[in-house]
């Protein structure tokens, strides 16, 4: 394929009941394009990471997905807070999640970390007041 195949999803703030759906339909469309079980995994972990930030953080967003060849190239974009300090977001365990949160199961300051983990390029565009963008590489 010369061109990228592009898909387009919504992610809802502050919605846990529709959370990761984003990631679930890249899964299924994924497995239909017979792309590798071990590629599908890190991509749909690294993704459902990242629509969960959104979600807690920024309400909501949307996620690009592109598929190339060689790559795939997930973009997730939102119009939140920003992240005051990348560096501190990073480490496992750091989270800017509050207490009710955390009780569902959520916000253990992983997000950030395993996207990094299962991608083999990420680039993170924030701007306190603005929002973020986070750009994930995935080699095939």
């Amino acid at each position: 394929m010369s061109e990228a195949l592009k898909y387009h999803f919504t992610v809802v703030g502050g919605d846990f009941t529709s959370a990761g759906k984003a990631s679930v339909n890249v899964k299924k469309l994924l497995r239909q394009l017979g792309i590798a079980p071990d590629v599908i995994r890190r991509i749909a972990i690294a993704m459902y990471e990242g629509e969960i930030n959104m979600v807690i953080h920024a309400n909501g967003g949307t996620a690009d997905l592109e598929i190339y060849d060689d790559r795939i190239v997930i973009i997730l974009a939102d119009t939140g807070p920003g992240i005051p300090d990348v560096g501190l977001a990073m480490q496992e365990g750091y989270s800017t999640a509050p207490d009710n949160i955390r009780s569902l199961g959520f916000g253990a300051g992983m997000g950030l970390p395993n996207m990094k983990r299962y991608t083999d390029e990420m680039k993170i565009d924030t701007e306190v007041g603005v929002g973020t963008t986070v750009t994930m590489t995935i080699n095939l």
